[in-house]
């Protein structure tokens, strides 16, 4: 695979082609869960293609996101009382609306910003929801290598006012051989009870967000790598 396809119904499996067409169980799912997630719904061949495509199109553009924990005694003034801000640690491409700047030529030269804003690619994602969506308003490329993690957090965004309310993020996740195992803990029932494993060749996770979540550590050999490809919708 050279480049991306220019529309995600050719990235997609027989079974993701049912997501597509509304014949899946998928269908609505974000209508009555904050999250949603399957493997087996890209096409296998192309996903294992993908993590070499992205570190081609994107790896010199990679800066580091990190953000460390407050130290122990400063995070509180009484036990059980700790204020802990978002903690993280990946690779991501710079975000910009710049159509001039090299990541956004680069998204564009691979191919993956044609798909993303192909018309299959928020009518996949529509499926899932269960509701209409505007966008995508925002893309991004992330790469976690082994220890990377992102603490938990809800991604509210109280000062935008179209996503104030709730938005959607959407991700495809393609791995190197290597990967062992990340996952995904999230809040049900006001408990960080839900799990789920984020380690696929070609994964679909889809948020209806704000809502409490956090990503372990990547375990795995020093040279895997989970690729993630980012999209936001806001509902329309």
């Amino acid at each position: 695979m050279k480049t991306f396809p220019a529309e995600l119904s050719e990235l997609l499996s027989p079974e993701g082609a049912k997501v597509l067409a509304g014949q899946h169980p998928l269908a609505g799912a974000l209508k009555t869960s904050s999250f949603a997630a399957a493997t087996g719904l890209l096409d296998l061949a192309m996903s294992q293609a993908a993590p070499a495509l992205l570190g081609e199109a994107f790896g010199d553009l990679l800066v580091p996101l990190e953000r460390r924990a407050p130290p122990a005694k400063e995070a509180s003034q009484l036990m059980a009382g700790e204020l802990l801000p978002k903690t993280v640690r990946v690779l991501t491409t710079p975000m910009t609306e710049d159509e001039s700047a090299p990541v956004v030529q680069r998204a564009r030269a691979c191919g993956l910003a044609g798909m993303l804003e192909s018309p299959s690619f928020k009518r996949f994602f529509e499926r899932i929801a269960g509701f209409a969506l505007e966008g995508p308003v925002g893309m991004q490329v992330l790469c976690y290598r082994p220890g990377d993690y992102a603490g938990p957090h809800t991604d509210h965004m109280p000062m935008t006012p179209r996503a104030k309310d709730g938005y959607l993020d959407v991700h495809l996740t393609f791995c190197t051989p290597g990967v062992e195992r990340q996952l995904l803990v999230y809040e049900q029932d006001g408990h960080f009870t839900g799990v789920r494993d984020l380690a696929a060749v070609g994964g679909v996770t889809a948020y209806r967000l704000p809502f409490w979540h956090y990503t372990t550590p990547l375990e795995g050999q020093p040279e895997a790598r989970r690729w993630l490809v980012l999209a936001s919708f806001l509902s329309a």
